[in-house]
């Protein structure tokens, strides 16, 4: 062997288990270290599961919920239409949404109605069955704005949101109340309080998205999952052996006891990881679902694995569990008529294959699904799209949503960010500014999933400033969207 074939192979040789370490290491290692013997903060009789679906780059809500009485949709239409600021038009043909209007148990106010992009249809079936809610202008808040307090200089006592506009960091206000660099989110934190429930901590907090803040806790961090199944340790599943006797003594090597303080450490992570990913494997063996999700659809083979492992929840003894699951690409300055669509079709059917997955399962009244974004964007066109917002429109699919419903209030239909009394929503641009705060719907989806009110707020430190016992009934934090 010649000598830099030799240093090569060492050096990648020790690159690669250093690879191997970080695929087991941070999840089982300080789950163990911090959650050993710790107490649940609830007692779970039964199961329960939140799976948040992140719309990446911040979705158009006036595409996505789209105002649909004669004359909220009269505004739109010439607000979006070509030579009102856009290059080619925005605007969805009236009449192809007659397949996607929502009908709500109760009207909205003023003979407001809405439809869903004409992509959505298996959505409006599961809204106008009572399956799935709509809440309205939902957006990080830190307290009740008005339009006139968020124009006021005096941020001391009207703070904002810290770097509104900006992806990475709305994305993190959204997952965690704090900008890029924060460590735990409001999932995660539901995790360290349920965690103590199911029979392996591991297995609490899902990701079928890679590493996000939102499923970050203090105990409780993720375990990352691919469409596939487990991660792999890697170089026992790839050709870095080529014979099966030298894999076995590698195993074997990586999980005996060890005087070295880390060296033994370390096997202990690796024992724990192989094991974890044996014990999804085993899980996931037992659940072969019915349901057909799309093919070609990322968002569908996500939800289709999240499915299959609460399929495989007894196996995992999993009574709590917290996932999240994403789609890219909705940060649409341009060809928001050409991408938008296609990209609300694969939510459409991977949310609706989904629900009919718990459903076969015998758990949609325990599961609820909810989405999140970015941001919404500006009713007015930048050209061929629409550029950073604020508030947005959400929906929650689930047997536990008290569906068919609106929650919240309809905003006008208005580029205005003048004083006129019909419209405190706005901030310029059709740019919502929120009626609902993150913090208001992520403490109704905690309610349901079993967090007590005195237990809110280690969840959302901002929900401090709504409801009763901050003066603002008008800002409750419960929403009362779920049974």
């Amino acid at each position: 062997m010649d000598t830099l074939h030799s240093a090569n192979s060492r050096r990648d040789f020790l690159i690669r288990t250093g690879q191997t370490a970080l695929t087991g290491w941070a999840a089982p290692w300080l789950l163990n270290m911090t959650a050993m013997g710790e107490a649940a903060a609830f007692t779970a009789t039964d199961y329960k599961a939140l799976v948040c679906v992140f719309l990446f780059g911040g979705n158009d809500y006036a595409n996505t919920l789209v105002a649909y009485d004669d004359a909220s949709y009269a505004k739109y239409a010439t607000i979006r239409a070509a030579g009102s600021g856009s290059t080619t038009g925005m605007v969805l043909d009236k009449a192809s949404l007659a397949a996607t209007a929502l009908i709500p148990n109760t009207p909205l106010p003023g003979g407001r109605q809405y439809a869903l992009n004409p992509a959505m249809k298996g959505l409006t079936n599961l809204f106008n069955t009572g399956k799935a809610a709509v809440q309205l202008n939902v957006g990080p808040l830190i307290v009740p704005l008005t339009r006139a307090q968020y124009n006021t200089s005096d941020r001391s006592k009207y703070p904002l949101p810290p770097k509104l506009f900006s992806h990475n960091d709305q994305q993190s206000v959204w997952q965690s109340s704090s900008p890029e660099g924060s460590t735990m989110g409001w999932g995660g934190r539901m995790g360290d309080l349920s965690m103590g429930n199911n029979t392996d901590p591991l297995f609490t907090c899902i990701s079928l998205t890679g590493n996000h803040v939102l499923l970050s806790g203090d105990s409780a961090l993720q375990y990352q999952c691919s469409t596939s199944g487990a991660i792999a340790v890697r170089n026992l599943s790839d050709n870095f052996f080529n014979q099966a006797p030298m894999r076995d003594a590698f195993v074997s090597m990586l999980q005996q006891p060890r005087k070295h303080v880390l060296e033994n450490e370390y096997n202990v992570v690796m024992k724990r990881g192989i094991t974890a990913q044996a014990k999804v494997a085993q899980g996931l063996s037992t659940v072969n679902l019915s349901t057909v999700f799309a093919a070609g659809n990322s968002l569908a083979d996500q939800l289709k694995m999240v499915a299959r492992l609460i399929g495989a929840r007894s196996s995992l003894g999993a009574k709590r569990q917290v996932f999240m699951v994403s789609l890219n690409g909705f940060d649409l300055h341009d060809y928001l008529n050409t991408k938008h669509g296609p990209l609300l079709q694969q939510v459409d059917e991977a949310m609706t294959s989904f629900y009919q997955a718990t459903l076969e399962l015998g758990v949609a009244n325990q599961v609820t699904a909810f989405t999140a974004s970015d941001f919404g964007r500006t009713l007015a066109s930048n050209g061929d799209g629409s550029d950073h917002g604020w508030g947005s429109h959400h929906w929650m699919v689930g047997g536990a949503v008290k569906g068919a419903a609106f929650y919240g209030s309809a905003p006008p239909v208005s580029i205005s960010d003048t004083a006129a009394p019909d419209d405190q929503w706005h901030v310029g641009q059709g740019r919502l500014l929120p009626s609902t705060a993150v913090d208001q719907y992520a403490a109704t989806l905690a309610k349901w999933f079993g967090v007590s009110d005195s237990e809110m707020t280690t969840l959302l430190p901002n929900l401090k400033n709504f409801g009763l016992a901050a003066g603002r009934p008008d800002y409750p934090t419960n929403l009362g969207f779920m049974r």
